[in-house]
């Protein structure tokens, strides 16, 4: 069953009942594209799953102790909280940051086909579950619904819980407003590889034909150094012209990101439009390797005018060797998201319909925070978020980031939750707070989920969950390090999930169900 908000909103000092009381107990290119603990027992932690059942107990982290400023094995920056850590004081509350990235869903999947498995590093659970549509609740107008349900797996106490919060649908393209584009191209050498420059030279020369005339685009190129290529340049009356910039891009020396980030910026300013949405868009294999490659240093020096004029930076990622850990980094700090294209296909999704929902903000550092009820719930994990955790009290400060998010877009989040044995009643209330973009006022909405309404088997769920599951599942098995036992409760072997997968495609006839099928079937051979 599911359980979604009523359409009601909360002002900013406005708290939900049923949040309070359990706080107490505790201590989104265009839309012109056509194309059982029981008794005494009080744990209940966002912390990793114990497969004996006996509760968390505390686990090293990985490699053993560090300095400052080292960072973890697989590329763990200081500071991000791993899923599979206990958390340091445990509570029923569970804070994360909206991500609608799914880079690490597509990059995982073109090394797969490319017959290699993935590093566990560059392994994202919650980009996995986001890159599949969900059919949620819509709200009328900007915002959020909010959709609580889940069901029981394999181990006896243990359930899947899914968050699920849903935008308005995308804009027509007559109702949209106009777009100012600014791409930033990488063109160094390491781009000249079939899939990548050519890739976005056919990309750009397609949006070209399929922008508006009030729309304008800017392009910036990147190798030892950068170069605005394009100023700022309606549609309308000089296509041929940005045509000739695209047609013109070629692979050069190496790879000064940060030049061509900042470059892009400064030109992005240059040339914004009131009453348009300015963008910067980067394209790039992310392999940095000359000036500065430290994300949070190339954001820096960007700082003022990203924050200033609400420029936000969409990724788009290519190539066999990817800097995944760079590209996610710049955008998650950069405000903005990431998505993967290895073939022309993708491209075309990405470009024609992926990024329109990335165009327009509905939502400004938008974020979630889960209050599981200690009557009925031992202990809890949420499944992936690992660096876009956010501490419980600032989830109504609004001078801490959040994500952005754009109209058309769902954001899943799942947990692993272990309900006491007998329990029944309420079990989570799940709220999302963010900003207005154009006033910044703050809003709410909530949605409850009570333990009786748990289906009984993740198997046998509403669709949408199943698939939930599927892509977690998936995606913890890649990272886990023997590739063979997830940390995920009532988890199948790879065999056994692909078989699931197909089922479920064979039942929907959904493509991208199809692919996933395919990709766990090669990581089943692989491993």
């Amino acid at each position: 069953m599911k359980w979604h908000a009523t359409t009601k909103r909360h002002g900013a000092r406005r708290l939900s009942g049923a949040l309070l009381a359990l706080t107490a107990a505790s201590g989104l290119l265009l839309t012109g594209c056509s194309m059982g603990g029981s008794g005494g027992e009080n744990i209940a932690t966002d912390s990793g799953y114990d497969r004996k059942g006996d509760g968390p107990a505390p686990l090293p982290a990985p490699g053993g102790p560090r300095g400052p400023g080292e960072q973890r094995e697989g590329g763990q920056r200081e500071g991000e909280q791993d899923s599979r850590d206990i958390a340091p004081a445990p509570d029923y509350l569970s804070t994360f940051a909206l991500d609608v990235d799914t880079a690490s869903y597509g990059y995982a999947r073109r090394t797969l086909a490319d017959g290699r498995l993935p590093d566990p590093s560059t392994v994202r659970p919650e980009e996995f579950v986001n890159s599949f549509r969900q059919d949620y609740a819509r709200p009328d107008g900007d915002g959020f619904t909010v959709t609580v349900d889940g069901a029981r797996t394999d181990e006896d106490d243990w359930s899947l819980v899914r968050v699920g919060l849903a935008t308005r649908p995308a804009e027509s393209s007559g109702e949209r407003p106009p777009a100012a584009l600014t791409f930033v191209v990488d063109i160094s050498g390491s781009m000249a590889e079939p899939g990548r420059l050519d890739l976005a030279r056919q990309s750009l020369g397609t949006m070209t034909d399929r922008l508006r005339d009030e729309d304008s685009v800017a392009i910036v190129t990147f190798s030892d150094e950068a170069e605005t290529v394009l100023p700022m340049t309606r549609l309308g009356g000089h296509r041929g012209e940005i045509h000739e910039a695209v047609d013109s891009l070629e692979p050069a020396r190496s790879t000064n990101l940060g030049a061509g980030v900042e470059t892009g910026y400064e030109t992005a300013v240059e040339g914004l439009r009131e009453g348009a949405v300015n963008r910067v868009v980067l394209v790039s294999d992310a392999l940095a390797n000359t000036g500065e490659t430290s994300a949070d240093a190339i954001l820096e020096r960007i700082s003022t005018s990203r924050r200033e004029h609400g420029l936000t930076l969409f990724g788009v990622g290519v190539g066999s060797d990817y800097g995944d850990a760079l590209m996610e980094r710049l955008a998650d700090k950069g405000d903005g998201h990431t998505v993967y294209v290895s073939g022309e296909e993708e491209a075309r999704e990405v470009f024609c319909e992926q990024l329109p929902r990335h165009l327009e903000l509905t939502a400004r550092d938008a974020k979630a925070q889960v209050a599981f009820d200690p009557q009925t719930v031992a202990e809890f994990r949420l499944v992936g978020y690992d660096n876009r955790r956010v501490a419980d009290e600032d989830f109504r400060d609004d001078g801490v980031d959040g994500g952005e998010v754009g109209p058309g877009h769902t954001v899943t989040a799942l947990y692993a939750v272990r309900t006491r044995s007998g329990a029944d009643g309420h079990l989570a209330t799940a709220t999302v707070r963010w900003l207005d973009p154009d006033t910044r006022a703050p809003h709410e909405e909530t949605g409850d989920l009570e333990a009786d309404a748990l289906d009984d088997s993740v198997w046998t769920a509403d669709r949408g969950l199943t698939l939930t599951a599927t892509a977690a599942y998936f995606a913890d098995a890649l990272r886990s390090s023997d590739r063979r036992h997830s940390a995920l409760p009532g988890a199948p072997g790879l065999g056994e999930l692909a078989e699931r997968a197909a089922d479920l495609s064979s039942r929907t006839e959904d493509k991208a169900l199809r692919e996933l099928t395919r990709a766990i079937r090669d990581a089943h051979r692989l491993a």
